[in-house]
C-alpha cells in the first residue's frame, strides 16, 4: 500500500468515541486530498514559515503554517482554521502562547507512526522548561496526509481567546516545531525551529507590517532625496 495515506476526522478531543482514545489519538482513514500552498498569504491568511518565504508545495525542509480566524464572538473568542506542513519522520507542530518565556503554550501536533499512518494530538508546553504533555483540547475537522517524510494537515480550533490584557483576543506569540514519535504513537521532546513575536492572528499582514513600513520609509527617503537634488541643481 502506498505510504501516502490520507485521513479525515471530525471530533471533539475531550469526548471518547470509536477510534478516539482518552488521550485524543485519532486513526480514521478517508480518501481526502490535503494540498497546502502559499496562496492567500498576507491577504486572507496569516502565514509563518521557516526558512523565510519557503514554498510548502515541494521545497524540501519547508516548515509552514497558515491561520485564518473567524470574526470574534464574545465571550467565545474565535475559531482558528489552521494549515500545517513540514518534513519529519515523527511530528510537526504549531504552538500558540501569550508569552513564550513564561506560562504554557497550546500545541497542535500532526504526526506519523512507524507505519507511516497519520495521527493528531493536542498538547501543552511548559514555556519555562520546554516539557510537553498531552491535553484533550477540542479540535475539529482534522484532515491529514503522510507522504514519506512530508506531513500535511488542516484543522479547526474553536473558541480561542488569548489570555492577555490586550485589545485583541487573537494576539499570540507563535512557534513552529518538530519532534520524534516514540513507542509507536508517543510524543517525544519538542524542538522549536521558529518563534515569532506576538501577532494578531486576525490580521494576515501582522507579521509583514514591519517589512512593509521599512519599504515605505525607504521609498519616502528616495523621493525626498530626489526632490532635494532637483532643487540644488
Amino acid at each position: 500500500m502506498d505510504r501516502g495515506l490520507l485521513f479525515v476526522v471530525s471530533m471533539v478531543m475531550g469526548c471518547l468515541a470509536p477510534g478516539v482514545s482518552g488521550n485524543g489519538h485519532l486513526s480514521f482513514a478517508n480518501n481526502t486530498e490535503v494540498h497546502i500552498t502559499r496562496t492567500g498569504c498576507g491577504l486572507i491568511k496569516l502565514c509563518v514559515e521557516t526558512p523565510e518565504q519557503c514554498d510548502p508545495t515541494g521545497e524540501t525542509g519547508c516548515l509552514f503554517a497558515s491561520i485564518v480566524t473567524t470574526a470574534p464572538s464574545s465571550p467565545n473568542g474565535v475559531d482558528l482554521l489552521v494549515e500545517l506542513v513540514g518534513d519529519s519522520s515523527g511530528y510537526i507542530a504549531l504552538g500558540l502562547t501569550a508569552n513564550e518565556t513564561e506560562g504554557t503554550s497550546m500545541v497542535f501536533i500532526c504526526a506519523q507512526n512507524r507505519n507511516g499512518s497519520f495521527f493528531f494530538r493536542s498538547a501543552q508546553r511548559n514555556n519555562l522548561n520546554n516539557t510537553i504533555s498531552l491535553t484533550q483540547r477540542i479540535v475539529k475537522n482534522i484532515t491529514g496526509s503522510v507522504n514519506g517524510t512530508v506531513i500535511q494537515c488542516k484543522f479547526r480550533v474553536p473558541a480561542v481567546n488569548a489570555p492577555t490584557r490586550t485589545s485583541h483576543v487573537t494576539t499570540f506569540a507563535t512557534f513552529l516545531a518538530v519532534g520524534n514519535v516514540t513507542n509507536g504513537m508517543g510524543i517525544g521532546d519538542i524542538n522549536i525551529r521558529l518563534t515569532n513575536k506576538p501577532l494578531n492572528l486576525a490580521d494576515p499582514t501582522s507579521n509583514v507590517a514591519t517589512a512593509g513600513s521599512s519599504a515605505l520609509t525607504s521609498q519616502a527617503v528616495i523621493v525626498l532625496l530626489s526632490v532635494l537634488m532637483y532643487r540644488l541643481s
